[in-house]
């Protein structure tokens, strides 16, 4: 059993008992004289618990944090006071006043209780929420074992098929380490996600709000498969027009029904570039299509060399042939078309030559 799993269940046995630390009194039930003594709250040993760390805190315990006192702790204090003062004029008072002295006594001692029964908030030390607040790995854990719980409770609802769920974007290990701050190993995070992929084929007619809840810590912040492709429109001339970029160069094209003839920068192909590599690089959409002598081709290039404008202008040239022709963008891919080549330059390093290369070393 891994490590992973040992904890998981000690934290779902181990459950926090919100109970307090300090019963509080019970009320006094002796006659108060004169010489009665004050009431006692006797402290009473800490009651079972699982973990004394891991109580979860009353809501009103929290003037130990405050350093604020608890409500009615002023008038106990007042009532305390008012009860010494009466025990010191008793011991100086005549015997004729002694009724008297026992009556206002009574009346101060019926105050004291009343005050003490409602300053018997008990105090208790800050604890953490979690139980696997002292764990290396707290967030992950909390989430795994609310994981666990919810397959287990509805294990008997109905699923879709894996092809037909919604395609969800779920982060990655690195994504989840960078988003808990937390060093979380990879079998973990697996066992994890098989148990989060299980939930989420949840019949959506039936999903509980309480299993989205869960599962959304695991969920990219942006789904790109809702993404939808931008759809470039055909101009009133037949024209489709599209944009390609290599390196630093940038081309724009306009591809219409033609006979094959293709101007750059109102040059002919073979006056704008000058090498063949170059020319055939150009017109690869078309040529790996055979749509050559097909479409006419307008382009204007303009940044870097020839090399970088001519592989430019094949991707500006793939994306408008697609926009009349969408069924040729697989074959344009698997010719290496449609991709943008995000491929540049190094630039140099202080202290190298050239983007890796060292100067020469001499020993003298």
């Amino acid at each position: 059993m891994s490590s992973l799993r040992y904890t998981v269940r000690c934290l779902r046995d181990i459950r926090p008992t919100p109970r307090p630390q300090w019963h509080p009194p019970a009320a006094a039930a002796t006659t108060a004289t004169a010489t009665t003594a004050l009431p006692y709250r006797p402290r009473i040993h800490q009651t079972a618990r699982t973990l004394s760390t891991t109580a979860s805190r009353p809501a009103d315990l929290n003037n130990d944090i405050t350093k604020e006192p608890p409500p009615g702790w002023n008038e106990f204090q007042g009532a305390v006071a008012a009860t010494d003062a009466d025990a010191d004029a008793d011991a100086g008072s005549y015997p004729d006043s002694s009724s008297s002295s026992s009556s206002s006594s009574s009346s101060n001692f019926g105050a004291l209780e009343a005050a003490s029964a409602v300053a018997a908030t008990p105090f208790a030390r800050a604890v953490p929420v979690s139980p696997s607040y002292f764990s290396r790995k707290p967030i992950f854990n909390d989430s795994y074992v609310v994981v666990q719980d919810l397959a287990r409770k509805y294990a008997r609802l109905p699923v879709l098929p894996r092809d037909k769920v919604a395609p969800t974007a779920w982060r990655t290990k690195e994504q989840y380490r960078l988003a808990i701050g937390e060093h979380v190993k990879g079998r973990d995070y697996a066992e994890c996600m098989k148990l989060v992929k299980r939930l989420n084929q949840i019949h959506p007619d039936l999903m509980p709000a309480e299993v989205l809840a869960g599962l959304a810590p695991f969920k990219r912040e942006v789904n790109f498969y809702l993404n939808k492709p931008k759809v470039l429109p055909i101009d009133r001339f037949g024209r489709s027009h599209a944009v390609g970029k290599r390196k630093s160069s940038i081309a724009q094209a306009w591809v219409v029904e033609g006979t094959g003839e293709v101007l750059v920068n109102g040059k002919p192909l073979s006056d704008a570039f000058g090498r063949i590599h170059d020319r055939e690089s150009a017109v690869w959409a078309l040529k790996s299509t055979e749509r050559i002598d097909k479409y006419n081709v307008w382009a204007k290039v303009q940044g870097g060399g020839t090399t970088g404008q001519a592989e430019a202008l094949t991707l500006a040239i793939a994306k408008a042939l697609c926009v009349h022709e969408p069924a040729l963008k697989n074959p344009l891919r698997r010719a290496g078309c449609i991709t943008r080549d995000p491929r540049k330059v190094e630039r140099k390093k202080h202290g190298h030559v050239k983007a890796r290369k060292m100067p020469t070393w001499v020993k003298r």
